[in-house]
């Protein structure tokens, strides 16, 4: 499957019509990120049932505010309209894969048990 490309036109449509979904928030000057596509985009072809999406945070400096991108690569996992994963850095493929199949393990109910429970205490 291809990468999407998200802006902030498109992008509650796609979180909202994929219940997984990896984003790689990127910039074209980012060395980094040059080097993290590749690994990205072959993840993509070995996970056919996900959706793969890029944001490229020169062109979408709303969507990277929104939500506090500090620096490029940032990955960022979102199941069921939970953002269940957001990290800074490149990761190695064997790194993507284990936390590929982490997020595919979570029990989404207790993660929003979870969420709830925090903020009844926040």
């Amino acid at each position: 499957m291809s990468t999407v490309e998200l802006t902030k036109e498109n992008f509650d449509q796609v979180v909202n019509d994929n219940p997984f979904l990896l984003i790689n928030f990127w910039a074209s000057w980012c060395g980094p990120c040059r080097q993290f596509a590749p690994t990205y985009a072959k993840a993509s072809e070995h996970h056919p049932d996900l959706v793969f999406a890029k944001v490229q945070t020169d062109e979408e400096e709303e969507l990277a505010a929104a939500f506090g991108i500090q620096s490029v690569p940032t990955l960022m996992i979102v199941r069921e309209n939970v953002a269940v994963y957001s990290q800074p850095g490149a990761l190695p493929a064997p790194a993507l894969e284990d936390l590929i199949e982490q997020a595919r393990k979570l029990d989404m109910d207790e993660v929003r048990k979870s969420i709830e429970e925090a903020q009844s205490k926040g």
